[in-house]
């Protein structure tokens, strides 16, 4: 009908939501969704299920529009989203510098060709191990942590190396508390009241090899109000001041780190790139001039709002069960083996069928995972026609972020391949953990 009354068609909602999948996901003529050109069908048949797919276009236009929209900033990515040595490539060559947080993800990163100095080293508990590889490679900047790791570092660079200490704002974004990084009691930084922070300059700037260029802060995952940056720029510009009267040091760099929101379901609040962009540069202005304090660079580092969109997850229909007076069931050949957000953080996803377009009626489901547990769902009270039925192809929306790189062997499952599509062609960027692979790590 929508073919025979077009206007029918724009008024209803669209079946792919801009706001939420891929920028190339579309249906094509068999009303599979396709992206990158390829239809998802066509994946499941050569990949098997669940399989990640993540649309290189879509990764690369969200980073060019960083670069757009932030002239001014240095954009670093955030590889602890999602890192593969394509991904950092793609990074990369989009101009972006990469963040890591381990020895695993400076070897990727490394391997990439992403250089050096355009690395920059986080983690709260960085090991030894991680800091002399840090060091030993020559990354740009390491973040400081905690009082003993700078006196790690001290002791073991042979040269001047550039860092900046991690400092909490005290900046509460009323989020969940696992994603709530700005405020004083959790675990990363040091806190500006009781004189932490100062202390921790203190002992940086008393070693001769260690380079202190800046301060660098997080406020926390999921922040839709460009404002509560402003607030963060204001407080680090004092705290930059405060160090220039005590020490007779003048900073330059000012890292605020990312957590940007993006939406999840169609509705969810984004943050706004240019209304980001105009809250840095006012509140740069106002409290550098309040302070009487030259403009230091700034740094942003979006990891989520870059690659969750760009994701796609395949997974196979199992099996359909409506309980008596209670919910109706699709289980699938996934879960929180390959996205632990809802478990973790009551995430909330959006779930398309993939490989047809269904007339029948919607109803409320919950689209269950396979695993030993009873909070194992992917999504709660989701609309999916009425006939959905085993051997069904359904695919979740962004999920390009803290999916692969927090997946994990629950119940012995193998985790799943990440296959980039791109202008009609698939092409696996990791491939699929075996049993065999599980089993070569097992000495008994």
């Amino acid at each position: 009908m929508v073919d025979t009354l077009p206007s029918i068609g724009y008024a209803a909602p669209p079946r792919f939501h801009p706001a939420v999948w891929p920028l190339t996901a579309h249906a094509d003529d068999e009303g599979r969704l396709c992206i990158g050109e390829v239809p998802l069908p066509d994946i499941a048949d050569e990949f098997r299920t669940p399989t990640y797919v993540l649309d290189e276009a879509d990764f690369r236009a969200r980073a060019r529009r960083y670069r757009h929209a932030l002239r001014g900033a240095e954009v670093v990515y955030a590889g602890k989203s999602l890192l593969t040595i394509a991904v950092a490539r793609w990074a990369r060559e989009e101009g972006l510098s990469v963040d890591v947080c381990s020895a695993g993800e400076l070897a990727t990163a490394l391997a990439a060709g992403v250089k050096p100095a355009r690395i920059i080293m986080h983690g709260n508990a960085k090991s030894d191990d991680e800091l002399r590889s840090a060091v030993r490679v020559g990354v740009g900047r390491i973040v400081v942590d905690s009082c003993i790791e700078i006196a790690y570092l001290a002791g073991l660079v042979p040269r001047r190396q550039r860092v900046l200490v991690r400092v909490t704002p005290d900046i509460d974004i009323h989020g969940h508390h696992a994603v709530t990084t700005g405020v004083s009691d959790q675990k990363f930084g040091f806190t500006l009241d009781a004189g932490r922070a100062a202390e921790a300059v203190a002992r940086v700037l008393a070693h001769p090899n260690l380079d202190l260029i800046g301060l660098h802060c997080h406020i926390g995952s999921q922040v839709a109000d460009a404002a509560l940056y402003g607030e963060a720029i204001r407080r680090m510009i004092a705290a930059m001041a405060d160090i220039r009267a005590r020490h007779g040091v003048i900073l330059t760099e000012l890292n605020i780190g990312g957590g940007h929101a993006i939406p999840y379901l169609p509705g969810d609040p984004e943050l706004d790139l240019d209304e980001l962009a105009g809250v840095i540069d006012d509140a740069l202005d106002a409290a550098c001039a309040a302070e009487h304090f030259p403009r230091p660079a700034i740094v942003v580092e979006p990891g989520r709002a870059i690659s969750a969109r760009a994701g796609v997850t395949l997974y196979e229909v199992q099996a359909v069960k409506t309980q008596p007076g209670g919910r109706t069931f699709v289980a699938v050949d996934g879960g929180m083996s390959d996205n632990p957000r809802v478990a973790l953080y009551d995430a909330k996803y959006t779930v398309a069928l993939a490989n047809r377009h269904s007339l029948s009626p919607r109803q409320r489901v919950t689209v269950a995972g396979r695993h030993c547990e009873s909070g194992d769902e992917i999504a709660r009270d989701v609309e999916l026609p009425a006939d959905v039925h085993p051997g069904d192809l359904l695919a979740v929306a962004c999920t390009g972020a803290y999916h692969h790189s927090m997946a994990s062997n629950y119940n012995m499952v193998g985790r799943p391949p990440l296959v980039a599509v791109n202008d009609g062609r698939a092409r696996e960027l990791v491939r699929r953990e075996t049993i065999a692979d599980l089993l070569a790590r097992d000495r008994g």
